[in-house]
This record gives structure tokens, sequence and C-alpha cells, in this order.
């Protein structure tokens, strides 16, 4: 019995410290929240000011007085001054971007974070619940090594190994080898860990909004979706709306298979259910994001389901993606398409007029026109 439990503990503890897991899973998030954070502040651009900025009905005194509520701070509380805003605007908004390319990963996830927090707690009654989630996911992030698959660092790292593979003399380190593995397996460890916390994170989300709409009397008899729909406020195409609410059953079974998936989502983790519940997640996020119009909640729950899934779908998506480019572009030719083209005779003799040259080049053969 010990001996099980000790080789048990030495397994986990290798999968803890061993190499970090999911490098791909995290890349996705990277690209992902750090461009949908840069499409939130390019969309409410116009509205800047009347959200964060000196417009706001949050004044210097009421900022402080819910950040005495909520614990939070923000950089945009040092100053009130229209310049000052901006600059930090143009800021965020060059983070973000910068974020989401893998640009000095390591620092630029940290602002990244410190952006998104500021935007946050300046307003936080003012967007529609999606940046909670992105700021949740921000803040873990900044432990974890998501720049190291898909970025502008794992590109230059490539280019530099190239470089270097096969040179005469290698410049030494000034680390230690030692201290260079403490170093590694330190980061093994924070990154395993915030991606555990990322997971746990999504799993009750999941599993208390739906043992939530469990307690519901609309949610229980399957009427709930047809009182969502015919809110004002989830309207931003009543026509499609409508058109949707009247298919009575559909919404009926909308509306249990959307509570069935979000108590059965923790327990499919380690399944064969996984995939198809992730792909009907990814169904029910897109019809909110276009039905309800609540883009960035959806966004950030798509983005957010990417943890789950193992480097291999990640790899083997992209080799798909790499075949299916090579054989769509279109100056490729088919094999055995080309033509032959027949190289005349060089530096032989003239064939005399009204002759053709042989297939050899040798001699000439009288023409049609000639006989």
């Amino acid at each position: 019995m010990r001996g099980n439990t000790h080789r048990t503990a030495q397994r986990c503890l290798a999968a803890v410290t061993a190499r970090p897991a999911s490098l791909y899973a995290v890349a996705v998030m990277r690209v992902g929240y750090g461009m949908l954070y840069l499409l939130f502040l390019l969309r409410e651009f116009p509205h800047r000011h009347e959200i964060w900025g000196p417009a706001s009905p949050w004044t210097p005194e009421l900022s402080q007085q819910l950040f005495d509520q909520t614990g939070w701070n923000s950089i945009l509380a040092l100053s009130d001054s229209p310049a000052y805003f901006e600059l930090c605007y143009v800021t965020a908004l060059l983070t973000s971007a910068l974020f989401m390319l893998g640009w000095r990963t390591r620092a630029t996830s940290v602002l990244f974070a410190i952006v998104v927090t500021s935007f946050h707690a300046k307003a936080i009654f003012m967007t529609d619940g999606g940046d909670n989630l992105i700021l949740l996911m921000a803040i873990y992030l900044a432990f974890t090594a998501c720049g190291r698959r898909w970025s502008l660092d794992a590109r230059r790292n490539h280019l530099r190994t190239a470089r270097t593979t096969g040179a005469p003399e290698q410049r030494k380190s000034r680390v230690s080898p030692r201290l260079r593995e403490a170093r590694g397996t330190l980061t093994t460890v924070v990154h395993n860990c915030a991606l555990f916390v990322m997971a746990a994170e999504v799993c009750f989300l999941y599993g208390s909004a739906g043992l939530y709409k469990v307690q519901g009397a609309s949610w229980g008899s399957g009427t709930a979706l047809h009182y969502v729909l015919n809110l004002e406020l989830f309207q931003p195409w009543p026509a499609l709306s409508q058109l949707a609410d009247d298919y009575a059953i559909l919404i009926a079974i909308a509306t249990y298979t959307t509570v069935l998936l979000q108590v059965a989502f923790p327990f499919v983790l380690f399944g064969p259910l996984k995939y198809p519940v992730l792909a009907m997640l990814l169904g029910m996020h897109l019809g909110i994001a276009l039905i309800m119009g609540l883009p960035l909640f959806s966004g950030a729950m798509i983005v957010a389901d990417a943890v789950f899934l193992p480097d291999r779908f990640y790899t083997s998506l992209a080799a798909l993606c790499r075949r299916r480019v090579r054989q769509t572009r279109p100056w490729r030719q088919a094999p055995g398409s080309s033509t032959c083209v027949r190289v005349p005779p060089q530096g032989g003799q003239l064939a005399p007029p009204g002759t053709q040259p042989d297939s050899a080049g040798l001699g000439g053969r009288p023409s049609a026109r000639s006989a």
C-alpha cells in the first residue's frame, strides 16, 4: 500500500516538475485574449471618455470609494488629465497587440494584466461581463510560459538556435548549470500550477452556472430562453430573436441542453465525451454572441475552453492546415502534369530548305509541304 502511494506521489511530482504542460493551449489563450481585448478597446474607442475617461460618471472621489469596497485599484485614477488618459489608452492598445503577438511575453503579460485590471476596476459596472473572465485569465497567464509557442519570442529563439548550431565555439553562460536547472524547474512548476488553476476556474464557472440554473423554475420548465429572447436588452436583432422564439420545441431543447452541458462539463473532461461537449459548448457560445449580442463574453468563454485541448490536438490541426494550404495553392502543379519541351539541336548542321530536323537532331527529313 505504501509502495503504491509512493509511486503515485512520484508520478504526480514528475507531472508537475518534468515539463510545462499544454504550451499550445496557453499560446491560444494568449492570442485569443490579447485579440479580444484589443478589439474591445477599439470598439469602445468612440466612447472611451464616457466609460473610463474624464467624462465618466465615476469621478475620482467615487472611484476611490469603489476601490475601498472592491479592493481593486487602477492606474487611470492616478490623474484626471485628458492627456494622461489618452496615453494610458494608447498604451493599452499597444500592450494588447504585443501580448497577442507574443513579443517579450514575460514583460508584456504582466503589463497586459495591469492594463486589464486597471480598465476593469475603473468601470466595473459598465461592461457585459466578458471582461470579468478576461481579467482572471490575464492574471493567470502572467504566470505561464505562454510565449513559447506561436509567438515572436518563439520565432526569435528558433532563429537564434539555428544560427548558433554548428558554431565552432559557444558563448559560455554566466549562470551556473545548477541555478539554470532550478530556474527551469521553478518556471515549470509555476506554469503547471497556473494552468491547473485556469482549468479549475472554468470547471467551477460551468458547474456553478449549471447548478444555479437548476434551481430556477423557468429553466426546469424549459422556458428560460423564451424570456431571454423577449428581453429588449438582449435583442440586437429583434427579427432574429423573434424568429428563434417561434420554435417552442427547439427553445425547450436548447434550454435543457444548456443546463445539462454546464452541469456535466466537469465530469466529462477525462473521457471520450470531452470533444463532443466542447463542440456543443462552442455552438452555444456562438449562438449567445449572435442572438443575444454578447460577443465579448462568448469570445472569452470560447478561448477559456481551449485550455482543455491537449497539445497533440493543436499540432495535428496545424499540420492539417499546412497540408490543405499546400494542396490548394493555385500555382502548384499536380504530379505528372508538366509538359515535356523538346530542346532544338545545338551546334549541328543546318537542315536543308524544305526539311525538318529529326528527333535526334542529326539530319533532316522532308516536310509534308515539300513532299
